[in-house]
């Protein structure tokens, strides 16, 4: 099969290839899926370039989220599943060969069904995005009624976010960073939209909460952005937090201690069984019910994948960065 692979940490146009390796065959309790598209990350960046730490396999094929058909059941799993199509998740944690080739090789539970009206490259974009804003809002507790803050509004997992949030009832306020940012944000639901370079966030989010703040802030980077806390959160609040730019945050402890205020971090690629049930069943529902957008920057061919690594790697895609197999 063709497949996308490094065999080195490196820059993407250093170390990726693309080339003929083995197809996978599927065993006990796993199905093969013939993928159609494959969805880049900025995690799969991370890991290319050794941030996450040093190499595990000699060879790796990159990328955890996909999309295609099953063509091959091992033992033990049902064989009217063969066809069906699917969306995959962690296809490459802790693994070496994830979805950035025409097969991949999988625990039938990670290769979930995708409704017939979802096309695959936005099957592409649930494993991680997805999955994460899902289950960020379900941390977020019951939101009917609630303001909630959701950080950088154009992002891949903030876009799901917003709409997952105003699917639940809430009212949302977002952060950008220049105007088509924010044509992006009111697109998926947004109901205020902030500049955060041009215009003062804390103020316009106590004016439009009567001088309260928010009940939850969904945060991409808490390193970046813990100073806002005490400018926009109420008091009990709830901070979600699935990312930070740095290893370390400075967090403002006494407004968080005096105001009682919970924070919880979370790694979509560890969730529990129960967690990564309950969010896979959140997300097929607004599936089913076609009641999301999906924002998605670019579509390359499997050949250009290092100059998909390097719009996401770039942080200038506003959306997903979707991979086709062809």
């Amino acid at each position: 099969m063709r497949a996308a692979y490094y065999e080195a940490n490196g820059s993407a146009r250093d170390v990726l290839e693309v080339g003929e390796v083995e197809t996978p065959e599927a065993g006990a309790g796993d199905v093969r899926v013939r993928l159609s598209t494959s969805g880049v990350n900025p995690s799969d960046v991370k890991s290319r370039v050794g941030l996450i730490g040093p190499m595990r396999y000699p060879r790796v094929i990159p990328h955890s989220d996909g999309a295609g058909a099953i063509d091959q059941v091992g033992a033990g799993v049902d064989p009217t599943r063969l066809g069906q199509r699917v969306w995959i998740w962690n296809a490459q944690w802790l693994r070496p060969f994830g979805s950035a080739a025409q097969y991949v090789v999988l625990p039938a539970v990670q290769a979930v069904p995708l409704p017939d009206h979802i096309a695959d490259d936005a099957g592409a974009c649930l494993g991680i995005p997805a999955l994460t804003a899902q289950h960020a809002v379900t941390l977020a507790g019951p939101v009917a009624d609630k303001t909630i803050l959701v950080s950088g509004g154009a992002g891949a997992v903030s876009h799901y976010a917003i709409q997952i949030a105003k699917a639940g009832g809430a009212t949302v306020i977002t952060t950008i960073s220049s105007p088509e940012k924010a044509s992006l944000a009111t697109a998926a639901g947004a109901d205020v939209v902030i500049n955060y370079r041009t215009e003062d966030v804390g103020a316009i989010v106590k004016r439009h909460t009567g001088g309260r703040g928010v009940d939850v802030v969904i945060e991409l980077d808490l390193a970046a952005n813990a100073k806002l806390l005490p400018d926009v959160l109420a008091a009990k609040g709830r901070v979600v937090a699935y990312g930070t730019s740095d290893r370390s945050v400075s967090l403002p402890a006494f407004f968080c201690l005096l105001n009682s205020i919970r924070l919880d971090f979370f790694l979509i690629y560890t969730l529990s069984e129960k967690e990564r049930a309950a969010a896979v069943a959140g997300l097929t529902d607004l599936l089913e019910r076609n009641a999301l957008s999906h924002n998605i920057a670019a579509r390359v061919p499997l050949a250009e994948v290092a100059v998909a690594h390097e719009m996401v790697e770039s942080g200038k895609a506003m959306g997903n960065v979707v991979l086709l197999i062809g």
